[in-house]
Protein backbone atom coordinates (compact mmCIF):
# COMPACT_ATOMS: atom_id res chain seq x y z
CA UNK A 1 0.00 0.00 0.00
CA UNK A 2 1.22 3.48 -0.86
CA UNK A 3 2.00 5.90 1.94
CA UNK A 4 -0.28 8.39 0.17
CA UNK A 5 -3.39 6.22 0.46
CA UNK A 6 -5.69 7.32 3.31
CA UNK A 7 -9.28 6.92 4.50
CA UNK A 8 -10.70 9.80 6.53
CA UNK A 9 -14.02 9.87 8.38
CA UNK A 10 -15.59 13.33 8.66
CA UNK A 11 -18.51 13.87 11.04
CA UNK A 12 -20.28 16.82 12.59
CA UNK A 13 -23.08 17.93 14.88
CA UNK A 14 -23.27 14.88 17.13
CA UNK A 15 -24.56 17.10 19.98
CA UNK A 16 -23.46 14.76 22.76
CA UNK A 17 -24.95 11.64 21.18
CA UNK A 18 -21.69 9.75 21.33
CA UNK A 19 -23.37 6.39 20.76
CA UNK A 20 -24.08 7.67 17.25
CA UNK A 21 -20.41 8.58 16.79
CA UNK A 22 -19.35 5.13 18.02
CA UNK A 23 -21.90 3.51 15.72
CA UNK A 24 -20.62 5.38 12.66
CA UNK A 25 -17.03 4.45 13.49
CA UNK A 26 -18.05 0.80 13.83
CA UNK A 27 -20.05 0.91 10.58
CA UNK A 28 -17.24 2.55 8.58
CA UNK A 29 -14.44 0.28 9.80
CA UNK A 30 -10.77 1.18 9.37
CA UNK A 31 -9.93 4.88 9.16
CA UNK A 32 -6.62 6.73 9.11
CA UNK A 33 -8.02 9.99 10.50
CA UNK A 34 -11.18 11.27 12.21
CA UNK A 35 -12.40 14.84 11.73
CA UNK A 36 -15.27 16.34 13.76
CA UNK A 37 -16.58 19.69 12.47
CA UNK A 38 -18.06 20.84 15.77
CA UNK A 39 -21.07 20.73 18.07
CA UNK A 40 -19.55 17.83 19.96
CA UNK A 41 -21.16 19.16 23.20
CA UNK A 42 -19.61 16.54 25.46
CA UNK A 43 -17.40 13.50 25.36
CA UNK A 44 -14.58 14.80 23.18
CA UNK A 45 -12.11 12.63 25.10
CA UNK A 46 -14.43 9.64 24.70
CA UNK A 47 -14.62 10.23 20.94
CA UNK A 48 -10.81 10.36 20.75
CA UNK A 49 -10.66 7.04 22.64
CA UNK A 50 -12.81 5.31 20.01
CA UNK A 51 -10.12 5.44 17.33
CA UNK A 52 -6.45 4.67 16.99
CA UNK A 53 -5.60 7.46 14.56
CA UNK A 54 -5.16 11.24 14.51
CA UNK A 55 -8.28 13.21 15.49
CA UNK A 56 -9.04 16.80 14.48
CA UNK A 57 -11.96 18.40 16.31
CA UNK A 58 -13.19 22.01 16.35
CA UNK A 59 -15.67 23.89 18.51
CA UNK A 60 -19.18 24.58 17.31
CA UNK A 61 -21.65 27.16 18.58
CA UNK A 62 -22.79 24.71 21.31
CA UNK A 63 -19.30 23.74 22.50
CA UNK A 64 -18.78 26.55 25.01
CA UNK A 65 -17.78 24.09 27.77
CA UNK A 66 -15.09 22.34 25.72
CA UNK A 67 -11.55 23.50 25.11
CA UNK A 68 -11.51 23.05 21.35
CA UNK A 69 -10.09 25.41 18.73
CA UNK A 70 -12.51 27.41 16.58
CA UNK A 71 -10.64 26.23 13.49
CA UNK A 72 -7.92 23.80 12.53
CA UNK A 73 -5.60 24.02 9.53
CA UNK A 74 -3.46 21.01 8.62
CA UNK A 75 -2.39 18.92 5.64
CA UNK A 76 -3.88 15.71 4.35
CA UNK A 77 -1.42 14.48 1.78
CA UNK A 78 -0.78 17.37 -0.58
CA UNK A 79 -3.98 19.19 0.42
CA UNK A 80 -4.16 22.09 2.85
CA UNK A 81 -7.35 21.59 4.88
CA UNK A 82 -9.41 23.99 6.98
CA UNK A 83 -11.92 22.61 9.49
CA UNK A 84 -14.45 25.00 11.03
CA UNK A 85 -17.96 24.66 12.36
CA UNK A 86 -19.28 27.29 10.00
CA UNK A 87 -21.54 29.41 12.20
CA UNK A 88 -19.10 32.35 12.16
CA UNK A 89 -19.20 32.28 8.34
CA UNK A 90 -23.03 32.47 8.16
CA UNK A 91 -23.17 29.17 6.24
CA UNK A 92 -26.98 29.10 6.42
CA UNK A 93 -26.85 31.90 3.84
CA UNK A 94 -24.37 30.04 1.64
CA UNK A 95 -20.70 29.12 1.51
CA UNK A 96 -19.30 32.16 -0.32
CA UNK A 97 -17.75 33.76 2.80
CA UNK A 98 -16.19 30.43 3.69
CA UNK A 99 -14.80 30.01 0.17
CA UNK A 100 -13.35 33.53 0.15
CA UNK A 101 -11.62 32.91 3.48
CA UNK A 102 -10.23 29.65 2.12
CA UNK A 103 -8.93 31.31 -1.04
CA UNK A 104 -7.29 34.12 0.95
CA UNK A 105 -5.50 31.52 3.08
CA UNK A 106 -4.53 29.17 0.22
CA UNK A 107 -6.79 26.39 1.51
CA UNK A 108 -7.56 23.49 -0.85
CA UNK A 109 -10.36 21.82 1.13
CA UNK A 110 -12.81 23.32 3.63
CA UNK A 111 -14.83 21.10 5.96
CA UNK A 112 -17.69 22.59 7.97
CA UNK A 113 -20.83 21.66 9.88
CA UNK A 114 -23.60 23.68 11.55
CA UNK A 115 -26.29 23.26 8.87
CA UNK A 116 -26.79 19.54 9.59
CA UNK A 117 -27.08 19.04 5.81
CA UNK A 118 -24.63 17.05 3.67
CA UNK A 119 -22.89 19.12 1.01
CA UNK A 120 -20.10 18.67 -1.52
CA UNK A 121 -18.89 21.40 -3.88
CA UNK A 122 -15.78 20.72 -5.92
CA UNK A 123 -14.24 23.36 -8.15
CA UNK A 124 -10.73 24.12 -9.34
CA UNK A 125 -10.05 26.65 -6.57
CA UNK A 126 -11.45 25.10 -3.40
CA UNK A 127 -13.47 22.06 -2.35
CA UNK A 128 -16.18 22.64 0.25
CA UNK A 129 -17.50 19.71 2.28
CA UNK A 130 -20.16 19.26 4.95
CA UNK A 131 -20.70 15.75 6.32
CA UNK A 132 -24.21 16.55 7.56
CA UNK A 133 -25.15 15.38 11.05
CA UNK A 134 -24.75 11.93 12.56
CA UNK A 135 -27.44 12.70 15.16
CA UNK A 136 -29.86 15.44 14.06
CA UNK A 137 -30.06 15.56 10.25
CA UNK A 138 -32.02 18.39 8.64
CA UNK A 139 -32.03 17.45 4.95
CA UNK A 140 -35.32 16.28 3.41
CA UNK A 141 -34.75 12.53 3.97
CA UNK A 142 -33.69 13.09 7.63
CA UNK A 143 -31.06 10.34 7.42
CA UNK A 144 -27.97 10.69 9.66
CA UNK A 145 -24.94 11.25 7.43
CA UNK A 146 -21.16 11.31 7.49
CA UNK A 147 -18.51 11.85 4.85
CA UNK A 148 -15.66 9.63 3.74
CA UNK A 149 -12.64 11.22 2.11
CA UNK A 150 -10.20 8.85 0.45
CA UNK A 151 -6.76 9.65 -0.87
CA UNK A 152 -5.82 7.19 -3.62
CA UNK A 153 -2.38 5.83 -4.55
CA UNK A 154 -1.72 8.88 -6.74
CA UNK A 155 -2.58 11.29 -3.92
CA UNK A 156 -5.93 12.34 -5.44
CA UNK A 157 -8.86 13.01 -3.10
CA UNK A 158 -12.31 11.43 -3.50
CA UNK A 159 -15.39 12.20 -1.41
CA UNK A 160 -18.72 10.59 -0.67
CA UNK A 161 -21.49 10.74 1.90
CA UNK A 162 -22.65 7.71 3.81
CA UNK A 163 -25.79 7.06 5.80
CA UNK A 164 -25.48 5.99 9.41
CA UNK A 165 -27.63 2.92 9.91
CA UNK A 166 -28.60 3.55 13.52
CA UNK A 167 -31.19 1.55 15.43
CA UNK A 168 -33.51 4.53 14.99
CA UNK A 169 -33.19 4.62 11.19
CA UNK A 170 -33.80 0.87 10.98
CA UNK A 171 -37.17 1.09 12.77
CA UNK A 172 -40.15 0.44 10.52
CA UNK A 173 -43.07 2.73 11.23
Amino acid sequence: MSEKKMRILVISDSHGRNDDVAGVIEQVGHIDMLIHCGDVERGDDYIRSLVDCPVHMVAGNNDYNLELPSQDIFNIGDYKVLVVHGHTFCVYRGVERLKQYALQNHIDIVMFGHTHKPYIEIDEDVTVLNPGSVSYPRQSDHMPTFLIMEIDDEGEAHYGHGYYKSKFTELKI
